[in-house]
């Protein structure tokens, strides 16, 4: 379970991360170009050397870390604005109501069993959700900016996209990777991100549409070197734990919104009302019902 708790923190340190960078008014699409520009340093280095070559393009695999590294610069922008928008709490439960998707999945996909209590854990898990999302009356949102319902498609699609995203990382895992060939996977995926990203900045910069802000380099690297080891350590306990992802995501997301909207609570003194603090009394509950499920 180190690679599961690894996964939550490493996670959790992500959505904390655009906090910070709101803080100090970086621009957060450089700060996401930048990660993934680390993720691909970060990656070659862990595995000795930058495996991507002409090779790589006829490996079966390689059509889905383009459709991943896609899914990672977009989910990215998306999470950075609603962080900014709503607050770390919100984001990180707005993302991670998507364990739903990948649990059905891994249901109708891999047939993996599914008992009473694992199930009763995930309605228990939903509800967790609802209620850490809730708003306080004091207000959730960050300070001086107000609630607007169009807001609300935001967590929509981190919704779609994440559980998407979670359940292409168990189907590439399960039909695709081996630990010989995982590194290079991933380092590909943050690759086409990064690339994306790039191509993106430098036509809003020479354009004139944006001004380079050299603070966004180290942003960047403080948010892409967990980034990169967060995704490793989730394909990591997928494999450990082969034939029950179902069990995985949930426990992985849940851990995430506890960790994170505490985090958030203590470091950036986000307010929690009494019904989001039942959401995260509902998110420990959820946990155990899924974890002894």
């Amino acid at each position: 379970m180190f690679f599961l708790l690894g996964s939550i923190i490493l996670t959790s340190w992500l959505t904390l991360s655009f906090k910070v960078v709101e803080r100090y008014n970086i621009p957060v699409l450089q700060a996401i170009v930048f990660n993934y520009i680390t993720c691909v340093i970060t990656g070659s280095f862990v595995n000795g050397e930058f495996p991507v070559s002409s090779s790589t393009f006829s490996q079966s695999w390689f059509k889905w870390s383009l459709l991943m590294g896609f899914m990672f610069v977009t989910i990215f922008n998306v999470v950075g604005i609603t962080a900014q928008k709503m607050g770390v709490a919100i984001t990180s439960v707005a993302n991670k109501l998507s364990l739903v998707i990948p649990f059905l999945f891994s249901i109708y996909l891999y047939h993996e069993n599914i008992t009473l209590l694992k199930a009763a854990g995930v309605v228990v898990a939903l509800a967790a959700v609802v209620f850490t999302c809730m708003p306080s009356k004091a207000g959730t949102e960050p300070s001086g900016k107000t609630f607007q319902f169009s807001n609300l498609l935001l967590p929509v699609v981190l919704f779609i996209s994440s559980g998407l995203l979670d359940t292409l990382i168990k189907y590439v895992e399960q039909t695709e990777l081996n630990d010989g060939n995982k590194n290079a996977y991933l380092i590909t995926a943050f690759g086409v991100a990064a690339a994306l990203g790039v191509t993106y900045l430098l036509v809003m910069i020479v354009s004139g549409r944006m001004k380079f802000d050299k603070r966004s380099v180290p942003a960047g690297i403080m948010i892409g070197v967990p980034n990169y080891f967060s995704i490793w350590c989730l394909v990591r306990v997928l494999k450990d734990y082969q034939g029950n992802s179902s069990a995985i995501f949930p426990i992985n997301n849940m851990g995430i919104v506890l960790f994170s909207t505490l985090a958030a609570w203590v470091l950036f003194k986000e307010k929690l009302s009494t019904v989001n603090w039942l959401g995260i009394l509902l998110s420990l509950a959820a946990i155990a019902l899924i974890a002894f499920g």
